[in-house]
């Protein structure tokens, strides 16, 4: 059996970790396939039952990327014994993720230590609770949240970057400042001495190398050591090279000629300062790329009021469970899915929905968890909790999204898989051509060039850049896109989307409302418009069809008190009739009519109604006819701008549906469509789409159960979040609104993700193509343009910023 594992992983600086930590999942006993992201910190692993999370939790600590884990302490109940104990610990222990799980009876806790990514607390009360046990969180580390750990990350490397900075500064005031100032040099030289310069630069450069720039050895060593060499490997390596020629010439001098005696300990110290800084602005940033999950997050509130025993008290939202009665307060923030039970309120929807105006609920309507009640008092019954409720799903989602990998990604993956070794190599032959080709006359000068330009190489080469340039596109998009209800359940949608040239639309829910309207009202002689309304709502109050409803909303709305009924009959397949007021009242079909011999007029409105695709209803009293009303599904009034805007983007739009072709072309004409597919069965929906696929990629967008195998069949399957679970399931984009300019917004976000993922692209690449010339020395016979350790550094850094810069824009679509 297939499940999917997610782990959240640390260690990983650049695209070649990726590759590794994908081989070595991919290569893990039960593993079918590994998406890793770089942007998102996280593998999405296929497997099957013989692959624990554990199991691949180790295979990650081998390879050298553990997985990031995270502790909880429990507060337990309804323990009595040994053999308590136990039970709950097999059960917590049960769940997927959890590496280690012990309770202690006498304080009634546990402390247990779970993956990240794979286990929430939220999931180990809730076994807690299924193995018959009250579970309270009383405290947990290390929360998988993006945006908190990259804040976290980026302040830790500003006191890094500060400490750096400051060993750097005498350092390069010693070395450069003699260069730029020959005065500076001469005083040096006159005082202190050069070899006492010297000595003192190689101490403030090893404070550097062994307190703020550690962790670049580390890593870089290691995974040097293990054949597998990364971003870090490149960094250990060209500084320590640096160095160690400094170090030689400063206590060694006769090893070297007298024209290479010269040192280079700031270009090791600005190197790590340099990465440094860059790698800090770089997780500030990548922070940001996680923001829309944190306040997705952030919607959920800390506590919630809750009747337990008829009191009302405040819990902690993880403790409320399903049953529940949850009091909630004017303006107060939703903490779970439920049930209103009494109390009516406005509810703003739109942090779920992205629809701005307030929806009504009062008893028997559903709630959402973190939406935000106005005015009113509410009093609801939780229905889902925890990892079950909406948002739950959406973040869920959101984050499946982020992680999984465009297509694009994979030409990319090939290319960084060699990039590193190949950087080494580039670096060491153009370390022996200086050396063999330098200018003529001069080795010890040759030695000294060559030693700058390895280096250089070694620093200027960014497999970071190429890494993320997809994955903070991704995650910023989907984030941007959940923001305002369109959620991407699969991330190479975002990459299928931009390319489709056709949308084709169900009708019935999609369109339209999916709910019949009255839409005509022809009242007959000696009638009033209201009194006939008035009636025919008044027989069809006892019916729950939905016609039956669509006359007492309109009813409803023009706020027309409605007369009492007796004796209603209700005729299946014919209509209702019934008693008012001592008039013989019938409601329903020409059948109806027929069966009650009531004469119909000659020129029957009806039929000009039902010629439009409008379904006739006829009243009847005392055996006349009183009045003809007309119900129709109505069109959503966004509908006829989203055809409009998908025109406009040069799309070919089509309505499919299974509804008659008069209804299907009335609603094309009001909307601008001019290709109808009408009158076909569910297996017909798809069917059509297929064929339409003759025009290119083919968009679908529907919401009902008879459209899930037109959404399956699609290039794209895009469902209105207002359809079925079938249809959500089906769908490879959701829109959570049930609003169709919701396909513009999913296809333009789809546009603009794709172009600034290449632009990404173009840049990282060319960067390299660019710059590893430039350092390797190509341009000096020609132009005597050599770039030296400490820019290179620059210019690395700054490529990683300008990438997760230029995806951040994103947030703006």
């Amino acid at each position: 059996m297939t499940r999917t594992i997610t782990l959240s992983i640390d260690g990983m600086t650049c695209a070649s970790c990726v590759g590794r930590v994908e081989r070595a999942l991919s290569a893990a006993p039960g593993v079918m396939s590994a998406q890793v992201s770089l942007a998102a910190e996280t593998a999405v692993i296929s497997a099957d039952d013989s692959a624990s999370p554990s199991a691949l939790a180790a295979v990650l600590g081998r390879a050298g990327y553990p997985a990031r884990t995270g502790t909880v302490d429990l507060r337990l109940s309804d323990m009595t014994c040994a053999s308590c104990v136990g039970r709950v610990e097999r059960a917590l222990a049960a769940v997927p993720g959890v590496l280690s799980a012990g309770v202690n009876l006498a304080t009634e806790t546990a402390h247990v230590q779970f993956l990240i990514g794979q286990v929430s607390p939220a999931d180990l009360v809730a076994s807690a609770f299924a193995a018959g046990y009250g579970a309270q969180i009383i405290g947990a580390t290390a929360p998988d949240d993006l945006f908190a750990r990259k804040t976290h990350e980026a302040l830790a490397q500003r006191t890094q970057t500060s400490i750096a900075a400051a060993l750097t500064l005498p350092v390069f005031v010693l070395e450069m400042g003699g260069h730029l100032v020959p005065a500076l040099h001469h005083w040096i030289a006159a005082t202190i001495g050069m070899q006492a310069s010297w000595t003192l630069q190689f101490l403030l450069t090893a404070l550097v190398m062994i307190w703020p720039g550690r962790p670049f050895y580390q890593k870089g060593l290691t995974a040097l050591w293990r054949l597998a060499p990364d971003m870090n490997s490149l960094v250990a390596i060209g500084t320590l090279a640096a160095f160690g020629y400094s170090v030689v010439v400063t206590f060694l001098p006769a090893a070297l000629p007298p024209s290479a005696q010269g040192v280079y300990y700031e270009s090791a110290c600005v190197i790590i300062v340099l990465i440094l800084l860059g790698r800090m602005l770089e997780s500030r940033a990548r922070g940001r790329t996680g923001a829309a999950i944190a306040r997705l997050v952030g919607l959920v509130p800390k506590t919630a009021r809750v009747d337990r025993g008829g009191q009302h008290i405040d819990v902690p939202v993880d403790q409320i469970v399903v049953g529940d009665t949850v009091i909630l307060r004017p303006a107060e923030r939703i903490p779970v899915d439920g049930q209103v039970i009494s109390g009516a309120s406005f509810v703003d929807e739109s942090m779920i929905t992205g629809e701005p105006a307030p929806v009504e609920k009062t008893a028997g309507d559903a709630v959402t968890g973190g939406t935000v009640n106005g005015a009113g008092t509410l009093s609801l019954r939780a229905t889902q909790v925890g990892g079950a409720t909406v948002l739950a799903q959406i973040i869920r989602m959101v984050q499946q999204a982020q992680a999984d990998k465009l297509p694009i990604q994979g030409a990319v993956d090939r290319i960084t898989l060699w990039f590193v070794p190949a950087v080494l190599a580039l670096s060491a032959a153009t370390v022996l051509i200086w050396l063999v080709f330098g200018p003529a006359g001069s080795p010890g000068g040759n030695l000294a060039q060559a030693l700058v330009a390895g280096v250089s190489v070694l620093i200027i080469a960014c497999p970071c850049a190429m890494g993320l340039a997809t994955p903070t596109s991704i995650m910023v998009a989907t984030g941007r896109a959940a923001e305002i209800g369109v959620l991407f359940r699969k991330g190479d949608a975002l990459q299928s989307l931009q390319g489709v040239k056709v949308v084709a639309l169900d009708k019935t829910g999609t369109l339209t409302k999916g709910r019949p309207e009255l839409t005509d009202l022809v009242v007959l002689p000696g009638y009033g418009e209201d009194q006939a309304l008035a009636l025919l709502a008044g027989a069809e109050a006892g019916s729950e069809h939905p016609v039956a409803h669509a006359i007492l909303r309109h009813a409803k709305a023009r706020g027309l008190v409605l007369p009492h009924a007796d004796k209603v009959t209700i005729l299946p397949g014919y209509g209702i009739t019934a008693t008012i007021d001592g008039h013989q009242v019938a409601a329903g079909t020409a059948r109806l009519m027929h069966r009650l011999n009531v004469a119909l007029p000659q020129s029957d409105p009806a039929l000009i109604m039902a010629a439009s695709g409008t379904s006739p209803v006829y009243l009847a009293v005392d055996g006349g006819l009183a009045a003809i009303g007309g119900v129709a599904d109505t069109v959503r009034p966004t509908s006829a701008a989203a055809v409009a805007a998908l025109r406009a983007m040069g799309l070919q739009v089509v309505m499919i549906t299974g509804d008659t072709r008069a209804s299907a072309e009335k609603i094309a004409a009001e909307l601008g469509i001019t290709q109808v597919v009408a009158e076909i069965l569910p297996a017909g929906k798809a069917a059509a789409v297929q064929a339409l696929r003759a025009s290119g990629a083919v968009a679908f967008v529907g919401d009902g159960i008879n459209d899930a195998p037109a959404l399956a069949a699609a290039d794209v399957g895009i469902a209105i979040g207002t359809g079925t679970d079938v249809a959500i399931e089906t769908a490879d984009v959701v829109l959570m609104s049930g609003d169709p300019a919701g396909v513009v917004s999913a296809i333009a976000i789809s546009q603009a993700t794709l172009r600034n993922i290449r632009q990404n692209l173009i840049w990282a690449f060319g960067y390299n193509i660019i710059l590893i010339p430039v350092a390797a020395g190509a341009f000096y016979p020609g132009f005597g343009l050599m770039l030296s350790p400490a820019l290179a550094a620059g210019a690395m850094a700054a490529s990683s910023l300008i990438v997760v810069t230029n995806a951040l824009r994103l947030r703006r679509a």
